[in-house]
């Protein structure tokens, strides 16, 4: 009795595991958690939406990476201050995406589909300025 007891015990207990749903399948990143800790990425969407370019340095030309004219939010998860040019070769004018915590966002309005080039520590050009309604 003891045995068709355990036996029984073992059975039922296989039974249950092989009921229970199991998932392997790690969770994607997406939106703005794409982006790895020490790179500077741009998103073509909006909330870290849409294509994303991942840079660890200076960028003359996104056409090459197909985000020229294309971004609409970024995230600075280096320690660098990044300038964000309106043309390519670091001409026009320049914004700026400090790291930290302020370093994620959407673009302004008027600095979406805007730039161009990419720079790391500088130096900036003349500014872009503060499109209207922008707080800084």
């Amino acid at each position: 009795m003891r045995n068709t007891s355990r036996a029984l015990f073992v059975s039922l207990a296989v039974a249950a595991g092989a009921v229970l749903p199991v998932s392997t399948e790690a969770h994607a990143a997406d939106g703005y958690d794409r982006c790895p800790v020490g790179s500077y990425c741009m998103f073509s969407g909006l909330d870290g939406t849409g294509d994303m370019i991942t840079l660890r340095s200076s960028t003359p030309d996104l056409a090459a990476l197909g985000m020229n004219d294309r971004s609409k939010s970024d995230w600075n998860r280096t320690a660098s201050t990044i300038y964000l040019w309106s043309d390519a070769g670091y001409s026009g004018c320049t914004a700026v995406t400090s790291s930290g915590p302020t370093g994620k966002g959407n673009f302004f309005p008027d600095y979406r589909d805007f730039f161009s080039s990419v720079r790391f520590d500088g130096p900036g050009g003349r500014s872009c300025g503060t499109p209207p309604g922008g707080n800084g």
